[in-house]
């Protein structure tokens, strides 16, 4: 603790969600990748955020429309490709995977890629799709896994309100919730919400945090894990928290 996730691995030099970036995540020393999966046309798990590669790629085309192999062909940015979820699992044994199925069809292609790879102990799965993450999770015994978007708006209503303890089955199977700090005006990582969660032996993971004051004030709130485009950053910060008088000036 806490875990730092490296939002679609580190992209400052390398395409987001490619291997480049994930091993530039890893050189950093971070052990948590945070990344999402879309469904080929074959019922292969790809390593994608998008729907459309329109953004990351400048092609106007779904990935659940093309074959593993069609969009294995598309360049990304100098020369990178997008993996399968499989090669990704593969190239990095020793780093832990956060899934967000994306796809309709992406749950039981991202079961059989963490059945093959033998990586259920080092994944976390999840969707804002229930329907989604069940999918995955029924195929995946005992695996990790975070709250859909659904039951995680009761979960943090109950703990607001100080009542989440008398519905202790809503958390049942949930090892944490993954949630932006904020929603509007509503501010989600309170005290109260976090040991409420703490109390369950859920924890809470906030996404996409790249601020290093935002960062130290999750941290000293107790939130377990933050999502960041900036593992760097987030690293060095624990770094100094862990080791305060390293970070002063010597006389």
């Amino acid at each position: 603790m806490p875990r730092i996730l490296a939002h679609r691995g580190f992209a400052l030099d390398a395409p987001e969600n490619t291997l480049a970036s994930f091993d530039a995540a890893v050189r950093l020393g971070v052990l948590y990748i945070e990344t999402d999966v879309h469904a080929s046309s074959d019922g292969v798990a790809m390593i994608a955020h998008d729907p459309r590669l329109n953004r990351v790629a400048g092609v106007d085309v779904e990935v659940s429309n093309l074959t593993t192999e069609e969009l294995q062909k598309i360049d990304l940015g100098e020369g990178h490709r997008m993996p399968t979820l499989l090669e990704a699992l593969l190239a990095f044994p020793q780093a832990r995977f956060n899934i967000d199925i994306k796809s309709p069809r992406a749950g039981a292609a991202v079961a059989r890629a963490v059945l093959e790879s033998e990586a259920t102990d080092r994944v976390l799965i999840t969707s804002f799709s229930s329907r989604r993450r069940a999918e995955a999770v029924n195929l995946l015994p005992r695996v990790a896994s975070s709250a859909s978007a659904s039951r995680f708006v009761l979960i943090l209503a109950l703990a607001k309100l100080g009542l989440l303890g008398l519905v202790p089955g809503l958390v049942g199977g949930v090892d944490a919730v993954q949630v932006p700090s904020r929603h509007g005006r509503l501010t989600i990582a309170t005290d109260r919400v976090v040991r409420a969660l703490h109390r369950r032996g859920v924890e809470m993971h906030i996404w996409t945090v790249n601020d290093p004051v935002e960062m130290r004030r999750l941290l000293e709130l107790g939130v377990d894990g933050i999502v960041t485009d900036r593992p760097d950053l987030a690293l060095e910060l624990v770094r100094r928290i862990r080791s305060p008088d390293e970070a002063q000036p010597r006389a």
